[in-house]
């Protein structure tokens, strides 16, 4: 075993607990056989990966870094220039996305926790800036969400082909007690437990569902979420789709569409962390949005991709799920605006963080830590099938 298989296999074990996987392992699934291969390593609490043209891979640290993978390395010191951030129990730098146009404007975003008067005022706000020279300059605040709370900031991005820009806002874990109708997911006043729909440079489109209602915040999109962790625009169809956790069960896929309710907390699958009572009203109501799908026990879901490579041909089109729990990854096949074939891949792989799918048609597992400890980011690659033994 060479090095490079070495350290895949002490990272692993020591992630997973249990069955040891290795670059020499062949991990099946109904459709490819593939096997998983260390690409960085030693990353603290990472939340999100971004690729750029020209070979570099972004990853955010959730303490404030944002840090390059240059030519398989990651590289020493952490980018300048990003913004100091509150970090909490959920709270940091949370995600980084180019803009569509990156090549040509150098322009790129991030999400991230922003420290208020108290740690309840903390608040998620998005800025863009240029990255250029290894540093981000020219940096700017185009948005910053009205909402107060402890955790669930979300912050999730993603550009549509007309080049607006969503983002994931969570209810800061408002809890649902009393009048579930009031809780802040419900209120169109904040930004709490919303999807947004923005220009690239922060402005508010003049089309958005909520811009002529008195008292409405005029970038909500949707509303009704809980704490959004995937967002992904479907490249074929279009279609906005997001991932959000439940509470002790019920994580929801949803088809994001304008100015739609998805619930929360008033509708839901979950039930209380502490009692296990139920928190929901019921499953359904009127005016309220069914997810499309529906994990119980909780997954503990994380990030979004939509496959289109050519390394992995018949998983193409097919949604991808990170999970924290079990199981690692999920594969969903897609018709349309329904599910209609799910399989559990990478059943021991630590705390999957984010998915995303390389320029090279490969998929980026970023694994996390909750304690802090330093996490590997992984490569799925194929393996040519062989004999089922």
């Amino acid at each position: 075993m060479n090095r490079r298989l070495a350290l895949l296999a002490v990272i692993v074990a020591a992630l997973s607990g249990t069955a040891v996987l290795t670059a020499q392992a062949i991990l099946r699934s109904s459709l490819h056989d593939y096997r998983i291969v260390p690409v960085a390593d030693a990353l603290i609490q990472p939340w999100s990966i971004a690729f750029l043209p020209g070979g570099d891979v972004l990853i955010t640290e959730r303490p404030g870094r944002l840090r390059i993978v240059r030519q398989g390395k990651l590289l020493p010191q952490a980018v300048d220039g990003v913004p100091p951030v509150f970090t909490s129990s959920q709270g940091g730098l949370l995600e980084v996305m180019p803009h569509p146009n990156f090549a040509s404007n150098r322009l790129l975003y991030l999400s991230y926790s922003k420290a208020g008067a108290t740690e309840a005022q903390a608040h998620t706000v998005l800025i863009r800036g240029r990255f250029e020279n290894d540093r981000l300059t020219d940096v700017k605040e185009i948005f910053a969400a009205i909402a107060q709370g402890r955790n669930h900031f979300s912050g999730k991005i993603a550009f549509d082909k007309q080049g607006y820009l969503f983002l994931s806002a969570g209810d800061r874990q408002a809890p649902p007690e009393g009048n579930l109708e009031a809780h802040p997911a419900q209120d169109l006043s904040n930004h709490q437990g919303k999807i947004l729909r923005l220009h690239d440079d922060g402005r508010v489109p003049a089309d958005n569902p909520f811009v002529a209602r008195t008292g409405a915040r005029p970038e909500i999109w949707s509303y009704g979420h809980r704490n959004v962790q995937g967002l992904v625009i479907h490249p074929e169809t279009g279609d906005l789709w997001a991932n959000e956790h439940g509470p002790q069960g019920g994580d929801e896929l949803n088809r994001i569409e304008a100015g739609k309710n998805y619930g929360w907390p008033v509708i839901g699958y979950g039930v209380n962390y502490t009692t296990g009572l139920a928190i929901h009203r019921g499953t359904h109501r009127e005016g309220m949005e069914q997810p499309v799908q529906v994990w119980v026990p909780s997954i503990g879901i994380s990030s979004a991709m939509v496959y289109t490579g050519d390394k992995f041909p018949q998983w193409r089109g097919n949604l991808f799920v990170g999970g924290m729990a079990r199981p690692k990854l999920v594969r969903l096949t897609l018709n349309g605006p329904r599910v209609v074939a799910e399989e559990a891949l990478l059943p021991n792989l630590g705390r999957v963080r984010d998915v995303k799918q390389g320029p090279d048609g490969f998929i980026y597992i970023v694994t996390d830590d909750r304690d802090g400890k330093p996490t590997p980011v992984f490569r799925i690659e194929p393996i040519a099938r062989g004999p089922v033994s």
